[in-house]
């Protein structure tokens, strides 16, 4: 028998060496996840949270907790849009195509504390900055650029015609129909722009103008009508009555406070005469 004939080679069992190392974990966004709920979005939304707000106030949150948005770890990417304030490049209505097939995701953190943010280890390649528009939340109400989450992502499906997204997003806070209502204009003329220039370009017209209607309502506000003033003799009149009767009224609270301070005096002046007359009565007593 020949040496080493009943050692048959299993070449069923081998494994490669590719297939024997373990591969490397990739920090990106999978394509479906069940942490979206029962609640769907018609496009993808997520966030990086960095628990900067109040849990209660905080419309990331919210939006979490009815199951709409998914938040994202520390070095995990987003293949859509990315709303973030380190970007270099306007969203615009050409990025509607990423809205629709890949979404829309935002940095939930606080404005006071963007020092703070490792933006080198999030976001994406399509990254994106809002044009100019006013806040509705309670915290920045009116505030320019300082939209919260769910504002940020309104603004990004408005711009790129999508308002039925912005609005369907928006029904869950008080405040939804007023952002919607007081940036309508900006949103119809940002939605006529294509690219980030154009847009850029419209946003500056917009606050050009917007400075020229200040200046001209400061330089027309109306000339003094003497007409319609008030007659200042009869205002003078009405000071001085005023005065004299503060000045009567003074008096006379001077003129209690004195009566009583003479009745606390006589009062005083009575027990002493009452202890003096104890004491005689007293030392008479002893006497007897």
């Amino acid at each position: 028998m020949a040496k080493g004939k009943n050692k048959e080679r299993d070449t069923s069992s081998k494994v490669s060496s590719s297939q024997k190392r373990p591969q490397r974990r990739k920090y990106q966004e999978t394509k479906h996840s069940a942490a979206y709920g029962d609640h769907k979005f018609p496009t993808k939304l997520a966030m990086w949270d960095f628990e900067h707000c109040d849990p209660k106030r905080c419309s990331g949150k919210k939006l979490e907790r009815l199951g709409l948005i998914r938040s994202l770890r520390i070095g995990q990417k987003f293949q859509g849009i990315v709303v973030t304030p380190n970007a270099t490049v306007v969203v615009c209505p050409n990025d509607k195509h990423l809205v629709d097939e890949l979404g829309v995701a935002v940095v939930e953190c606080s404005w006071a504390r963007l020092q703070e943010i490792p933006f080198g280890k999030i976001g994406g390649r399509n990254e994106r900055l809002l044009p100019y528009l006013i806040a509705a939340n309670p915290v920045n109400y009116g505030r320019p650029m300082r939209l919260n989450c769910a504002e940020a992502i309104a603004a990004c499906f408005a711009i790129v015609g999508r308002i039925d997204w912005a609005k369907e997003l928006l029904q869950h806070f008080s405040y939804g129909p007023a952002f919607l209502s007081i940036n309508k204009d900006l949103f119809e003329l940002y939605q006529k722009g294509s690219d980030s220039d154009s847009i850029l370009a419209i946003e500056k017209q917009y606050l050009a103008a917007m400075e020229k209607e200040k200046e001209i309502r400061k330089a027309s506000k109306p000339a003094m009508d003497i007409w319609s003033m008030e007659n200042p003799n009869r205002k003078e009149e009405e000071e001085e009555a005023e005065e004299e009767e503060e000045a009567e009224a003074e008096a006379e609270a001077e003129e209690e406070e004195e009566e009583e301070e003479e009745e606390e005096e006589e009062e005083e002046e009575e027990e002493e005469e009452e202890d003096h007359t104890l004491n005689e009565t007293i030392r008479d007593l002893r006497v007897y």
